[in-house]
């Protein structure tokens, strides 16, 4: 179902995922795989492509199967998938998951989320952030500020999306509740499925309609305009 309008005066929280919902991580992606494929042809060398692939399949996986203590789980998997040590895995995934795509994110951004960002504090809503990964330098280079972020991987957390934990210390830290809350994200068996267990209205970034979602396309679609208004009239 595509969302026409919400009641963004009962909205005190406004909670944001990252990839895939601030900027456009198929373009990233593609970019990226140029860079790896180049990599490989250099170093005549898989090694740095099945780790990746390894790692970030098992990543989904234990996302899915919601397991606490996430990051040790994933590293002995990746361990014994891969046959690399921690400190390689370690090494390959700081390179190429957290560093290198910063190069590209702010081109890959989508459009309005500027303007988007700039209607919430002028209405005076908090903005919060809650990604899979370590966000604050993939907001810097976006060029975008929130007034509390939060990563999967923080203390505290250590499980990742559907699992609510995450958004439940964001609100306790805003000093909201889940009906003064909205999750703004890609995934709707991630994102949308945390928000709905929290207890928070989540909106998906879709391209097109999923059943049983609220979704929007753009940044600039109808269920942001009141964030808007105040800017069209100056």
């Amino acid at each position: 179902m595509i969302a026409r309008d919400v009641d963004w005066g009962s909205i005190h929280f406004v909670i944001f995922d990252v990839d895939g919902t601030l900027y456009n991580q198929r373009r990233l992606r593609l970019r990226m795989a140029a860079e790896l494929i180049a990599d490989a042809v250099a170093r005549a060398s898989l090694t740095n492509l099945r780790v990746l692939r390894a790692y970030r399949a098992l990543r989904e996986t234990i996302g899915e199967e919601e397991i606490d203590d996430f990051q040790a789980s994933l590293m002995a998997r990746t361990v014994a998938k891969t046959g690399q040590p921690a400190e390689r895995i370690t090494a390959i995934v700081s390179e190429w998951i957290e560093r290198r795509p910063l190069a590209y994110i702010a081109s890959c951004r989508y459009d309005g989320l500027v303007e988007l960002f700039a209607g919430l504090r002028r209405q005076n809503k908090a903005i919060g952030i809650y990604s899979d990964y370590p966000a604050d330098e993939k907001l810097r280079r976006l060029r975008l500020s929130a007034d509390y972020i939060l990563a999967a991987s923080d203390p505290g957390v250590g499980i990742q999306k559907p699992d609510p934990r995450g958004l439940q210390i964001l609100m306790q830290r805003a000093g909201v509740g889940p009906a003064q809350s909205v999750l703004i994200g890609d995934r709707p068996e991630r994102d949308g499925l945390a928000a709905r267990r929290a207890g928070v209205l989540p909106l998906i970034r879709s391209d097109g309609p999923r059943a049983g979602w609220l979704t929007f396309s753009t940044y600039s679609d109808p269920v942001f305009a009141a964030l808007r208004a105040e800017e069209a009239f100056g």
